[in-house]
């Protein structure tokens, strides 16, 4: 028996290595034409540089290289393990297929615990630094075009900014957040399906034009208004350093944690007294909405990342079961197969990303339904292949 474990273990960390390079190297190509490749010919960064970037890179792709060079690895192994005959042999020794898969089960938990690490720690401080490096190197101000989608900016004194998408300094599902003298509570939120924003140069300061906008202030009393045209001066925070702040989705788990409790602490404090229960109930009803509206896309993340980390168990179970039914040697098969398994999979991951603005639909669920899936499928797969079924 330890003669086989250790075969197998084998076979599977040497096709596990194998795979993850070449997804890596795969995941890379994009990067390399789009950023890397034109700034080493245009002669703006030395090799050094493109070294580093590199490296920096590599832990970035390493999260969605690793489970799926592990769901590969696993349906290579075990379809030739079952087309060599060799799981029949074993069978007949009297192993069964539980006892002798025991090792590769423990070596899937010890990667989803490194896809972990990666996922909530490595991962996005390596991408932050490589986004930072080019950041600095091309030496670009932040202009209307490159005004960050998709998160929160804190770079306007007495503000709170967010644009879902920002085409050309042309918004859309934009929030503006007007916080207090101290800065620490928000006391208007705004919101409008569509906007723009133009720079001011000469003043520094961004103008913001919302359409259709409606807005809520909280205090002693509440106060609901709406304009067809709102403008807003945000003036540019000059303390703000040159280097790139990350959006939600290169935040590590830690720092997505911290942002929701600095949001929850601004957003959750009891509002006022209200001088009738039917304006109480509005306000509330507002305060509510808005704490749900601000903080689900960073739910939304943080389930991501934890989720995403036990992705390697559930390819696992999937994988092991599957090859052995495909009872096919060549790597073709085993790599189509693992690729249609992986986009079924970001699938939800991206459905969940999409919803992030729509908290009715629990979008930090979705994230969790496609390894309850996987691992739930692989475990009846498992069940059959061990009964010969």
């Amino acid at each position: 028996m330890k003669t086989l474990h250790n075969y197998l273990t084998r076979q599977v960390l040497a096709s596990l290595v194998l795979t993850v390079a070449v997804f890596t190297f795969v995941l890379l190509i994009g990067n390399v034409l789009k950023e890397i490749l034109p700034a080493l010919i245009g002669g703006h960064a030395r090799l050094d540089t493109i070294v580093q970037a590199f490296g920096l890179l590599i832990p970035w792709v390493l999260v969605f290289a690793l489970p799926m060079g592990l769901l590969t690895a696993m349906l290579l192994v075990f379809g030739r393990f079952s087309a060599d005959q060799e799981l029949t042999a074993a069978r007949a020794s009297g192993i069964s297929l539980l006892s002798l898969i025991t090792p590769v089960l423990l070596l899937s938990l010890l990667c989803c615990g490194l896809s972990a690490w990666i996922n909530m720690q490595v991962g996005p401080q390596c991408r932050v630094a490589y986004v930072n490096l080019f950041y600095k190197l091309s030496g670009e101000l932040m202009n209307t075009t490159q005004l960050p989608e998709g998160r929160f900016i804190r770079d306007f004194p007495g503000f709170i900014f967010y644009a879902e998408k920002n085409r050309g300094g042309k918004l859309e599902d934009v929030m503006v957040f007007v916080l207090d003298k101290n800065e620490t509570n928000v006391t208007t939120t705004v919101r409008a399906p569509r906007g723009t924003i133009d720079m001011d140069a000469p003043n520094q300061q961004f103008v913001l034009h919302l359409f259709d906008a409606r807005s809520v202030t909280t205090g002693d009393h509440v106060s609901i208004s709406s304009s067809p045209d709102a403008v807003y001066d945000l003036s540019m925070n000059h303390n703000a350093g040159g280097t790139f702040t990350p959006g939600i989705s290169d935040m590590t788990f830690w720092q997505l944690r911290d942002e929701l409790a600095d949001l929850d602490h601004k957003l959750g404090l009891p509002p006022p007294a209200a001088t009738n229960s039917i304006e109480r109930l509005v306000q509330l009803k507002e305060a509510r909405q808005q704490r749900k509206d601000l903080t689900e896309p960073i739910r939304v993340e943080m389930n991501r990342q934890i989720a995403f980390s036990f992705a390697c168990f559930g390819f696992t179970l999937v994988g092991i079961p599957l090859g052995i039914r495909v009872h096919r040697r060549e790597t073709n098969i085993g790599v189509a197969i693992a690729l249609g398994l992986v986009l079924i999979y970001y699938a939800f991951v991206l459905t969940a990303k999409a919803l992030a603005a729509r908290p009715e639909f629990a979008p930090h669920l979705i994230v969790w339904l496609p390894n309850f899936i996987f691992q739930a499928v692989g475990a009846v797969l498992l069940w059959r292949a061990n009964r010969g079924i």
